[in-house]
């Protein structure tokens, strides 16, 4: 039987390039579950087992800090109560502290509560953190500014979106696992980490592959040790729901509003169900038309071809509707401007590859004219020859970088 990894599946870090898989079998990258760890530590066996190996059992017995990231939804507080309960059979002496990444204004109101409850309950000191440099809104719009002025630079070929995407998820690293990796360097600076976080495996093909634990790469350090840990990566959804009924921690978003998650109010990865979900809440919806504003602004619907307008339309004025239409037609217009790109104008890494022909530069110049007028962007390099003379500009820094490598 393998192994598990990764951090709080409501706080979203689970599945970010920051775990890096144990060797197992020793050398080939295997480490196997400890199926007797829980009836060895004397464990009800009424209460569902939490998912161990031999390396995690070692840093327990050696008073390693645990560290659980919470977001107060089920499986970031199911997770919790578990490993509280593991902790306390076993006489675990070292520091254990909750943490949790404050999104701000995406976050559902009754999330850092959720938390607050969640720690009364088991008797654990609750750390805050936050991202210094702006929520995620904050984020998305200083990202479309960038990627506006880019364009207008002619230093990318293609409009550039500001969201986030499943495939691009800068919002769970920046906003979430960087801010905790962060704290927690700089309070257990000389000891062994335990980070511990709430995926499960039933959730999704990609946790299903995840092992039970993996170095903690943005903590683990030559003079410290640091695994990510998911002790409930086996649990199926009957068994979080039954915890966390049982220690009256039910978040508003599920008890309320029937949301199946807590993340972001408005999350790259939710369903169109969660969506409705949230935009039902009257304390999202003043994100709601912000985040709605931004898709207008940039002509790129929030979850690729689903409109975020689309979820709740009733709660925009009319000139928000007006502008939302206006941006449909602008997309469906840009798409088809930038299909007629030929590939080798494309830039690699930021650089084209060639200089164009007359007759290429000509097309990328009316391209340009039209996209930045259906934008509004003040952009530069809007003629022929002036498109062929960045090009040869910025051909110029690649070969020069190359000589250089």
């Amino acid at each position: 039987m393998d192994a598990f990894c990764s951090a709080s599946a409501e706080q979203g870090r689970g599945d970010s390039k920051r775990c890096v898989p144990l060797p197992t079998r020793r050398r080939q990258g295997i480490m196997a579950l400890d199926i007797d760890g829980n009836a060895g530590a004397g464990l009800d066996a009424a209460f569902p087992p939490i998912a161990l190996t031999s390396e995690v059992m070692r840093l327990l017995a050696n008073e390693a800090a645990v560290a659980i990231g919470v977001s107060g939804g089920k499986d970031s507080c199911a997770v919790a109560i578990a490993v509280d309960r593991h902790l306390s059979v076993i006489g675990h002496t070292g520091p254990r502290i909750l943490i949790h990444a404050d999104l701000g204004r995406m976050e559902w109101r009754d999330s850092l509560p959720s938390c607050q409850r969640l720690a009364e309950r088991i008797g654990w000191e609750l750390v805050i953190v936050r991202r210094q440099a702006g929520d995620l809104l904050h984020r998305w719009n200083g990202r479309w500014a960038n990627n506006v002025a880019r364009y207008a630079a002619l230093e990318c070929v293609q409009v550039i979106l500001p969201w986030s995407t499943p495939s691009m998820r800068f919002c769970t690293s920046e906003a979430k696992t960087k801010v905790i990796a962060s704290a927690l360097a700089k309070r257990f600076p000389g000891r062994p980490i335990l980070n511990v976080t709430g995926i499960r495996r039933e959730e999704s093909a990609t946790r299903r592959a995840k092992p039970v634990c993996a170095i903690d790469s943005n903590l683990a350090t030559r003079r410290r040790e640091a695994l990510v840990w998911n002790p409930i990566i086996e649990w199926p959804i009957e068994h979080v729901w039954r915890t966390i009924v049982a220690a009256s921690l039910t978040h508003e978003a599920y008890a309320v509003y029937g949301s199946t998650r807590v993340s972001c109010v408005f999350c790259i990865m939710s369903s169109i169900g969660d969506l409705r979900a949230a935009a039902s809440c009257p304390d999202n919806h003043d994100i709601y038309r912000a985040m709605v504003d931004l898709e207008a602004r940039s002509t790129f619907a929030f979850q690729g071809n689903r409109w975020l307008a689309d979820t709740a339309p009733h709660l925009l004025d009319a000139d928000m509707r007006r502008a939302v239409t206006r941006a449909r037609l602008a997309a469906h217009e840009r798409m088809q401007l930038e299909a007629r790109l030929p590939r080798h104008l494309l830039y690699v890494k930021g650089l084209p590859t060639i200089v164009p022909t007359r007759e290429d530069a000509e097309m990328l110049a009316s391209i340009r004219r039209r996209i930045s007028a259906l934008l509004g962007i003040d952009a530069d390099y809007l003629t022929g020859p002036a498109v062929r003379d960045r090009y040869e500009e910025l051909f110029g820094t690649r070969r020069r970088n190359a000589s250089f490598s």
